[in-house]
């Protein structure tokens, strides 16, 4: 597991390997509606505990902070992405209990065949919260 900033992925400073194939990217800017604007935001210490969620379940697991996911309204918010896969965004996670939610999803999405995280035992934060699915950049209708 490594935990990113994305300016720090931009310039090519990760390191990341190809092999990965998992994302966890966590907005780090989120907060809930009652919550002050003051930093830190609760976003980052959900990241904090994503990353050490990841670390203790799956190495290959990517865990990238993000300024914003533009999901303001239902924050803590989240996308899991698969390289060639489908991309999930949920929100309305808790930053206590939901770390090890986002790690179980990436680990399902990373094992689907299908490239496509499978309803059948996905983590219920991750149903409860699901805001979109969105297609592979290549993804052409089965019509």
């Amino acid at each position: 597991m490594t935990l990113i900033d994305t300016a720090q992925a931009d310039s090519g400073e990760a390191g990341l390997s190809t092999t990965i194939s998992t994302t966890i990217h966590v907005c780090i800017t989120c907060r809930r509606p009652d919550d002050p604007e003051d930093f830190p935001r609760p976003g980052a210490a959900f990241a904090r505990a994503v990353a050490t969620a990841a670390a203790d379940a799956d190495p290959d697991i990517i865990v990238r902070r993000v300024r914003c996911l533009a999901n303001c309204k239902r924050g803590l918010s989240a996308a899991i992405r698969r390289r060639h896969g489908w991309t999930y965004v949920f929100g309305d996670l808790d930053a206590v209990n939901d770390a090890p939610a986002l790690v179980g999803g990436a680990r399902l999405l990373a094992g689907a065949g299908d490239r496509v995280m499978p309803w059948r035992g996905r983590p219920e934060p991750l149903k409860r919260g699901m805001i979109a699915r969105i297609p592979p950049v290549n993804f052409e209708d089965a019509e």
